[in-house]
């Protein structure tokens, strides 16, 4: 399996790109502001072709270039129907510090030409990998986790997790759509209970695993406690 990440833009969200190996098609997910070029370096370099966009989130910063990535190579949009509003008003998840940034410029939003919506638990046949859906709100409503088998002795999944989960810490939830209590309960279901051995990449920093953050973040240390 390939799988080749770079962070992007004025935030540093990270971008990655998935696919079985070089000459094959794949999948793009999160790809923010400046994210593009990123892209097409990845994609140019691996003879690859992309069928599918994934968001983790409808946060300008994760989706700035999804309408551009999915209309170059002609690839399908996924996101959850609670956030999809924000494909084309994405103003309407920012932080007044976040749309200070934007001030002066004359930017638009459109959905891509097709979007599809991601469901709890539902699994993905995509570039010829599987993909399962978390859905887990709390960062915003509409917030999703993906997760695809991996073909090392030591990793049985990746997840890609978005906002929710990053090495040592976790996603804010003071922004429009957040909350702290639900993020936690989204924590407590949907990541305590998964393997050790799943490797996190998280939507900015580093790699991590779930057993690493099981054993050193204080929030999700925090929840086993209670």
């Amino acid at each position: 399996m390939l799988i080749a990440g770079f962070p992007a833009g004025p935030w540093g969200t990270n971008c990655y790109v998935a696919a079985t190996g070089p000459g094959s098609e794949c999948v793009v997910v999160d790809p923010g502001k400046d994210a593009a070029d990123g892209v097409a370096e990845v994609v140019r370099e691996h003879r690859l072709k992309p069928v599918a966009v994934l968001v983790t989130h409808g946060h300008v910063d994760h989706m700035w270039c999804v309408a551009p990535v999915a209309g170059t190579y002609d690839a399908t949009a996924w996101i959850h129907p609670s956030d999809r509003h924000l494909l084309s008003d994405p103003m309407a998840g920012m932080s007044p510090e976040s749309s200070a940034m934007l001030l002066g410029g004359n930017y638009t939003w459109a959905e891509p030409d097709d979007v599809q919506e991601l469901g709890d638990l539902q699994e993905l046949e995509l570039a010829g990998l599987r993909f399962v859906v978390d859905h887990t709100p709390g960062h915003t409503e509409g917030s999703v986790t993906f997760r695809t088998p991996y073909d090392a002795q030591d990793i049985s999944e990746v997840m890609f997790s978005g906002d929710l989960l990053f090495a040592g810490s976790i996603g804010r939830t003071d922004l429009p759509g957040g909350d702290h209590p639900t993020m936690l309960r989204s924590l407590a279901t949907k990541v305590l209970p998964l393997a050790d051995d799943i490797v996190v990449l998280p939507g900015h920093g580093e790699q991590t695993s779930i057993g690493r953050e099981r054993a050193t973040n204080p929030f999700l240390q925090d929840l086993v406690t209670r």
